[in-house]
């Protein structure tokens, strides 16, 4: 592998989950972790002609209960992942793309609630694996979305 040939991304990024209708949504690198984790709550298996879906709920911001997406996907598996506590559970994992710094990927993604963690995504490197290189001391190659202006009362 040409490491040339890499691209460069930070120790977080901006990514979308253009799947999952999700503009935008903080990510947290994470070379130390193999699978990747999107924060989801409400998690409800149902079929749909006779495949087996997932659906979900997200709060793609960080630090806002508020704002909901519903999402609802195949599941392409279930696995047990250990977390960073030691702990091991049971997680549905879903198929999707995810945009990072311009690139279209696809991505394994395990559904698990995230609310005590810092960040509502990690990106583990089987998703970086042969595609990126990770600066660990910068932030945001991919740039930072467009703020909504607020309204003036």
């Amino acid at each position: 592998m040409d490491v040339d040939s890499l691209i460069t991304i930070g120790w977080r990024e901006w990514v979308g989950l253009p799947d999952l209708s999700i503009r935008s949504i903080k990510a947290k690198i994470d070379t130390g972790a193999r699978s990747s984790c999107l924060h989801a709550f409400d998690i409800e298996p149902f079929v749909r002609d006779d495949c087996q879906w997932v659906r979900f709920d997200v709060h793609p911001i960080q630090r806002n209960d508020r704002l909901v997406k519903r999402c609802e996907a195949p599941v392409y598996d279930r696995r047990h992942v250990r977390s960073s506590n030691g702990l091991t559970s049971e997680r549905f994992v879903i198929q999707t793309t995810l945009m990072l710094v311009g690139q279209r990927v696809p991505i394994e993604l395990t559904l698990a609630n995230r609310d005590a963690m810092g960040f509502r995504m990690l990106i583990g490197r089987e998703a970086m694996r042969a595609r990126f290189l990770v600066d660990s001391g910068r932030s945001f190659f991919g740039g930072r979305p467009a703020r909504k202006a607020k309204r003036k009362p």
